[in-house]
């Protein structure tokens, strides 16, 4: 089953990323600074760029498809390692990578849109992947989903 929604995660994350520079551009409001934010962008970026090659090298390993536009390529159920922490590391990854890039504008309503991205996320790309995961995989994936969390 294909998804309904073919906007590829990578794309919705750029989307949000624009919209993040185009706010700190236009917004006179809500800059700040603080003790050790440079820091706080490598460590965001840092994560995020281990978790999401934890990820893909898991699924690489278990000979699954990356594609999130069509869930039902999906040969393995991949639920160790990263996974057993997070559903959705490489999006979690795309999150922390947002954070990131909000810190680096350095406007506090950026957190918004990335809040945004999260809900856009959950709706448009998680919940049809988990229907069409649960479909798949059944019971399984159901008691996968009881065990481990969405994000973190």
């Amino acid at each position: 089953m294909t998804m309904k929604l073919k906007i590829p995660p990578a794309l919705v994350f750029l989307s949000f990323a624009i919209l993040m520079y185009l706010l700190d551009f236009w917004l006179p409001v809500g800059e700040f600074e603080f003790f050790g934010r440079k820091w706080m962008i490598y460590a965001l970026t840092g994560i995020a760029i281990l978790v999401s090659l934890v990820a893909l090298l898991q699924f690489s390993r278990a000979g699954t498809t990356i594609d999130p536009r069509d869930p039902a390529k999906s040969k393995v159920l991949v639920t160790t390692g990263i996974y057993n922490y997070t559903r959705n590391p490489m999006y979690l990854a795309l999150l922390l990578l947002l954070l990131a890039w909000g810190l680096y504008l350095g406007n506090a309503f950026n957190t918004l849109l990335a809040a945004l991205f999260v809900a856009y996320m959950n709706r448009f790309q998680i919940l049809p992947e988990e229907e069409s995961l649960e479909k798949e995989f059944g019971q399984v994936y159901r008691t996968y989903c009881m065990a481990v969390r969405r994000w973190f």
